[in-house]
């Protein structure tokens, strides 16, 4: 039972960064960009949330730099994306490596210094019950992004604001004979994704694992690629599969300390591998596929 609720309540912070970035990155898609700099933009969000919440002891300017610096780096994505028309898929993966580039200069000089974690918020009553009270005791970032989980999906499905983003990504053209600025829509969504991007590299670096180790956002910046594709850009789909590799990441973690005859590395690599093979199955329904996809994603628009 002390097993379980260290699971129950361990998969909902391995999650938050994941879901964090995730959502993210479902808006910007939903505005038919396809930003794969998502990997560097945590990592420049760890290591700046990182640095500024040591030095100044303040983790709400620590998130607050790591949006910043994720929202610069998503606006050089901007740029050469929807200003250049330059290819997405170049121009992400070349600003992914810009953003591991610069954490790795800008975290050297605290390799390995560590932070003080923020005392957990307990919901009354809730956090008293046996095992699942392990849900309703976090810190506060994990309820946050939950309500942010809800507040998404209900914006973008019965929203007016909503309609504009998925009218953009669907068919652009349309939206601006309907007198939308598209490439302003699409400007506020790449924003909002960096931002969002730059927040769950803190949290990873301030509270979930509070160290700076160069390399230690390990690839979550994908598997949020992932979980909205395979999620079907739905935002139930998606927080699914977030809390799905944040429990098989505490399985691999409860596994090596039982002393499991499977090298260590092995442990490690078998959230990714399980979570994306879940998501594929979950994402196999090709019809789903169809009727979810958006239209545009990843298409230069000119005006």
């Amino acid at each position: 039972m002390t097993i379980l609720a260290f699971i129950l309540a361990g998969t909902l912070a391995a999650a938050t960064p994941l879901l964090l970035a995730a959502l993210g990155e479902l808006i910007t898609e939903r505005a038919g960009v396809l930003n794969l700099g998502i990997e560097g933009m945590m990592a420049l969000g760890a290591a700046v949330g990182f640095v500024v919440t040591y030095n100044t002891h303040a983790p709400v300017l620590g998130f607050a730099a790591a949006a910043l610096a994720g929202l610069a780096l998503s606006l050089v994505f901007a740029m050469l994306a929807l200003g250049f028309m330059a290819n997405q898929v170049a121009a992400g993966l070349a600003i992914g490596v810009l953003g591991l580039g610069l954490s790795s200069l800008i975290g050297k000089p605290l390799e390995s210094q560590t932070l003080d974690a923020p005392a957990k918020l307990a919901i009354p009553l809730l956090a008293d019950l046996p095992v699942i009270g392990a849900l309703f005791e976090q810190d506060l970032v994990v309820f946050l992004t939950l309500a942010l989980a809800v507040v998404i999906w209900a914006v973008l499905n019965h929203s007016k604001l909503g309609l504009i983003i998925r009218a953009v990504g669907e068919n652009p053209s349309a939206a601006r004979a309907l007198g939308f600025r598209v490439l302003r829509i699409r400007l506020a969504a790449v924003a909002f994704g960096g931002a969002m991007a730059g927040m769950a590299g803190a949290y990873a670096s301030t509270i979930y694992t509070p160290l700076w180790a160069d390399g230690m956002i390990a690839g979550r910046g994908w598997i949020a690629v992932a979980l909205v594709v395979f999620g079907t850009w739905a935002a139930g789909r998606i927080v699914f599969g977030a809390l799905l590799f944040g429990a098989l990441s505490l399985g691999g973690l409860i596994a090596q300390a039982a002393g499991v005859a499977l090298p260590s590395q092995l442990l490690a690599s078998l959230p990714y591998g399980v979570t994306i093979l879940m998501l594929a199955v979950i994402s196999s329904n090709r019809r789903r596929m169809r009727l979810n996809t958006v239209a545009s994603l990843g298409q230069p628009f000119a005006g």
